[in-house]
């Protein structure tokens, strides 16, 4: 069985650093390969609680979107784990270059524990197992390099916008995605580059995925209360739009 678990959804520092919501990021079990997205604060012991139950020993990977620490600071521990601590060498890191080179976030004694480092580039193509995945484009985050994910499975086509500003191409990068996995921290606009609710309807109604999860909510998400508003825009847009939640297992058979 498919599935992906969404070990957290919180989305900016409030609600990540006072832990309103989980930050664990986002475990995909696509075809049998096991990968980890984004471990942010608390991931491993998400991963080992009861609920759970994710063996971090099964990874084939771990991907990092960008180094900011609601994404990154469990990435180091994550490392550890699923290669027993170093006593197995295995499995592949990705990250952007600034996380590896300019002010890494990957402790250098780990880098020999793993068969590879390896730096996300815009529209890039890699692997891990016999899962492939793209950077379809360069997202605009501050001053960190950013990029989301576009997975090919044998079966589906999955996007994960990770943070960004809602910019020109961003819609066309993730066309044809069977599930759109979309981070909103924000409901209406703000200075700030991260997806507000409005942007992300935009999105979905340009892209028409068979199925969006909303996720990564701020405070004034939260106080929206996205749970309501995901069957909202289900009806209105006439596209299967779920909120996530936390520890929510998604079995990739409901996407239709």
């Amino acid at each position: 069985m498919d599935y992906i678990v969404f070990l957290g959804t919180a989305g900016a520092r409030v609600v990540v650093f006072k832990q309103i919501r989980a930050s664990g990021g986002l475990w995909f079990s696509l075809d049998g390969t096991e990968i980890m997205v984004d471990p942010g604060p608390g991931s491993l012991v998400k991963c080992l609680s009861k609920k759970e139950k994710l063996d971090p020993t099964k990874l084939s990977g771990i991907i990092l979107t960008h180094r900011h620490l609601d994404h990154s600071a469990d990435l180091n521990v994550m490392i550890e784990a699923m290669t027993n601590g170093g006593f197995k060498k295995k499995g592949v890191v990705f990250a952007p270059e600034d996380a590896i080179e300019n002010d890494p976030v990957i402790l250098k004694y780990l880098r020999g524990y793993v068969d590879g480092v390896n730096v996300l580039k815009e529209k890039g193509t890699y692997s891990i197992g016999d899962i492939s995945f793209t950077t379809p484009i360069k997202h605009i985050h501050g001053k960190v390099e950013t990029y989301g994910l576009k997975f090919k499975t044998s079966k589906y086509t999955i996007s994960y916008i990770t943070d960004t500003k809602f910019f020109e191409g961003l819609k066309e990068a993730y066309e044809e995605s069977d599930l759109l996995i979309i981070n909103v921290v924000r409901y209406a606009p703000s200075e700030y580059d991260h997806l507000c609710l409005d942007e992300a309807k935009e999105l979905i109604k340009g892209i028409e995925p068979k199925m969006t999860v909303l996720t990564h909510f701020g405070m004034t998400m939260i106080r929206a209360r996205p749970w309501e508003i995901a069957p909202k825009l289900t009806e209105e847009l006439g596209l299967k739009v779920l909120c996530a939640r936390d520890g929510m297992k998604l079995d990739l058979q409901e996407i239709s």
